[in-house]
């Protein structure tokens, strides 16, 4: 028999056959208790090398965003984070349009000064709801990443990507659609992942087989 479905609050949410906790993933709504992160339901992070403690799991994911950094991370629902993937906020930027790209006010206490040394701030990163990033991804810098995309292992992503993309590739480049505009704009209505957990759980052969008859009428049933 299936276990219950964890609910979103739990920081560890995979159990092994013993009944322990798995340490290696976490929900991460759980976890990233981070004034510069938001994180819907659901959305987890693996690691074959897990922080002894939850609370390290922002620093992990996200080294470079700072309590004081004015850039945001947002996630979506439902995200699956692969091991060793990293976001690089904006806050990790250096200058590059003059002569030197050296930071020179951070080694002398001036970082917060405007000073000319310093970049201005960079825009949110912005990631959909039912994105897979693989293992060893980076996600650059105010990088806005469509719902239902898919980022290949070792993928470097930044700029737009499109709902429901094939990333792949350093530059990462769009390999390919998942499936036919007409079908992704109709899922992007259908918006399966603001559903209640137990509706798309009770739906879950339409959600991942792509019976998109069957998930217009599970919509049409709530």
């Amino acid at each position: 028999m299936p276990q219950s479905f964890a609910p979103p609050d739990t920081v560890y949410p995979i159990r092994l056959p013993d009944g322990s906790a798995h340490p290696g993933t976490v929900f991460l709504s759980a976890v990233l208790q981070h004034p510069r992160i938001t994180v819907g339901d659901y959305s987890y992070a693996s690691a074959f090398d897990p922080p002894a403690d939850p609370a390290e799991w922002a620093e992990c994911l996200v080294p470079y965003l700072f309590d004081f950094s004015p850039e945001r991370l947002v996630i979506g629902r439902f995200c699956q984070i692969a091991d060793g993937a990293t976001f690089i906020t904006a806050s990790a930027q250096h200058r590059h349009d003059g002569f030197s790209s050296f930071p020179f006010a951070i080694f002398d206490g001036g970082a917060a000064d405007a000073r000319p040394s310093m970049p201005a701030p960079g825009r949110d990163t912005v990631v959909g709801n039912d994105v897979w990033i693989g293992q060893g991804a980076r996600i650059l810098p105010g990088a806005r990443i469509g719902s239902g995309v898919i980022i290949g292992a070792g993928a470097v992503v930044g700029g737009e990507v499109p709902d429901y993309a094939v990333v792949i590739g350093n530059p990462g480049k769009v390999l390919r659609y998942r499936f036919e505009l007409e079908t992704i704009e109709r899922l992007l209505q259908l918006a399966w992942w603001d559903w209640p957990i137990e509706h798309i759980l009770n739906h879950e052969a339409a959600i991942c087989g792509a019976d998109l008859p069957a998930l217009e009428a599970a919509a049409n049933a709530l």
